[in-house]
């Protein structure tokens, strides 16, 4: 079980998730972000609105979740 911050994977707060696959925890991340998205808390749009721009992208965007894949299996 590794465990990464919303921080971590993007997001705005120090919130824990804890998984054993690089996707379960991108999902568990995705799933925090439309929740604090839907309590309209600024920090995480705000952070959301980042990762938009990123994904504008697709070459960094795809760097970006390597990235933050081999840091996940370094944990």
């Amino acid at each position: 079980m590794k465990k990464m911050t919303c921080k971590e994977l993007g997001g705005a707060c120090d919130l824990v998730f804890e998984a054993n696959t690089f996707e379960e925890i991108a999902n568990m991340s995705k799933q925090h972000g439309m929740e604090m998205y839907q309590q309209q808390d600024q920090a995480h749009i705000t952070a959301m609105q980042a990762m938009q721009s990123l994904m504008q992208n697709p070459e960094q965007m795809n760097k970006w979740f390597a990235d933050k894949r081999q840091e996940f299996e370094n944990k």
